[in-house]
């Protein structure tokens, strides 16, 4: 908990040794270095902060976001794009942010291979990767969970954040112009989903929060109150970290009562779990989870329902807006994705032995997964098969945090969906500015939070290693 709280803030001893990082956080080694290779060599650079983007379009993006108050500029150097400006904590914090928020930075591939081509490493790492047609190889194993849509509605993106910021602009848009700018958020949702929805929406009022996304009434109310400017509605299935499933069915009828869109990230399942395309105007999900097992690409998909009644509109519009997939990371997850059955079976195996553990412990004090008593059955009836959980479980302790988690041996991290188990404390990693205010917790508490939630992800480790590890830091 020491390391947690001082990569939060910002402690140098903690940062020294932080090489590497979830790339929409930690900018990549090999970005760090193209980067300060770019801004030694390029006139007019030294001594300004560089970032380098996804496209030409996402360095646009940047600079149109920063402003010409901020003194940012374009840069375009052999195929690279991005945009510099005068050093200036706030403007970093203000750009990071926002290529984080919607997965606008350079793949750390694309970055190795330009090194390669300037001189400054040898040659890239070695790796297995598909040797055929990438591409179709992913939508070919993706189509067979979305079976009802064409190679055309599935949709590439250069993260799950992306997928889900275009698909998104891509409606908001499209609703917008028909004077539909209202947004629901279902339950809590992960903190860049959040962001999006808060920072993207025409206006605060037009951003609405639901605290429960069970709480059927309340969402009846709001579309009987908005329902003519509701443009849409997002919702994770589970969400994130509390792991509650909605009535999805019924929010779907509400959304085709009132000409809303409604659209579903499954990504804390994976999409290979839960069929819900022909429930939603459109689907988005992280292939970095379950499907790019290793922990060694991200990318994510939009699949646009072909019967909704939008459907023509939107896949052009969400194909326009997202951010293309370097095609080394295309061919690292077409090796990849065709294991994630397999790897699922396991984690799947596993995740309600170490459920029943946990809701066995004296020492736990509340147990959220798939399967929880107060949206199982909204769960299980969007779920392929019974077993379908996915291996998310967030547990929180009679007694305190730091001490188990300082004593627990298990690989700590936040992301998921990997082969290898992982745990953090999700809240001080996603939310560290709440649990760490009075204001912060009381929001939390509004929302059921405890702030010392732990959120585990079950990889494909035989169980009795997971709970063995468990039991030993519980005691």
């Amino acid at each position: 908990m020491r390391d947690v709280r001082g990569y939060e803030e910002k402690d140098p001893e903690t940062i020294r040794h932080l090489t590497s990082g979830y790339p929409r956080f930690v900018v990549h080694p090999f970005a760090r270095q193209l980067g300060a290779h770019l801004t030694r060599t390029l006139p007019g650079l030294a001594g300004r902060t560089l970032w380098l983007t996804s496209s030409q379009r996402m360095a646009a993006a940047l600079l149109s976001q920063l402003g010409p108050g901020s003194g940012a500029t374009a840069m375009a150097h052999g195929g690279m794009q991005g945009v510099s400006h005068p050093e200036s904590s706030g403007t970093f914090a203000r750009a990071k942010t926002y290529l984080q928020n919607i997965g606008g930075f350079l793949s750390s591939r694309a970055a190795e291979d330009e090194l390669v081509r300037l001189g400054q490493i040898p040659a890239a790492e070695t790796e297995s990767a598909f040797a055929g047609d990438a591409t179709a190889e992913i939508k070919r194993v993706l189509r067979q969970v979305v079976p009802t849509a064409g190679d055309d509605d599935v949709l590439l993106a250069s993260s799950g954040m992306n997928a889900i910021y275009a698909t998104f602009r891509a409606s908001a848009d499209l609703q917008a112009s028909r004077g539909r700018t209202v947004w629901l958020q279902l339950g809590w949702l992960y903190l860049d989903t959040i962001a999006i929805l808060r920072k993207f929406t025409a206006a605060p009022a037009d951003y609405v929060y639901v605290r429960d996304p069970n709480d059927r009434e309340a969402i009846e109310r709001i579309f009987a109150r908005h329902g003519a400017s509701i443009a849409g509605v997002i919702a994770e299935l589970p969400t994130n970290p509390l792991i509650q499933t909605p009535d999805v069915a019924a929010i779907a009828a509400l959304c085709r009562k009132h000409g809303a869109h409604l659209i579903l990230d499954p990504s804390v399942a994976s999409i290979f779990n839960l069929n819900v395309l022909p429930l939603a105007d459109a689907v988005v999900c992280s292939l970095t989870k379950y499907t790019a097992s290793e922990g060694d690409v991200i990318a994510g998909v939009s699949v646009i329902n072909p019967a909704g009644p939008d459907a023509a509109e939107l896949r052009r519009r969400t194909a326009v807006a997202l951010e293309p997939v370097y095609p080394r990371d295309l061919g690292r997850l077409a090796a990849e994705i065709g294991n994630t059955d397999r790897v699922l079976a396991q984690i799947h195996a596993n995740t309600p032995r170490v459920a029943a553990f946990l809701q066995q412990h004296p020492k736990v004090r509340q147990v959220y997964w798939a399967l929880q008593p107060d949206s199982r059955a909204n769960y299980v009836s969007i779920a392929r098969h019974p077993d379908a959980t996915g291996g998310m479980i967030s547990f929180t302790l009679r007694t305190p945090m730091e001490p188990f988690y300082n004593r627990l041996r298990l690989p700590k991290g936040p992301s998921f969906g990997m082969k290898t188990t992982l745990i953090c404390p999700f809240m001080y990693l996603a939310h560290y500015d709440l649990v760490t205010t009075p204001a912060g917790v009381a929001e939390l508490a509004a929302s059921r939070i405890d702030p010392d939630l732990l959120r585990l992800c079950c990889g494909i480790e035989p169980a009795e290693e997971i709970i063995g590890a468990l039991a030993e830091a519980l005691g």
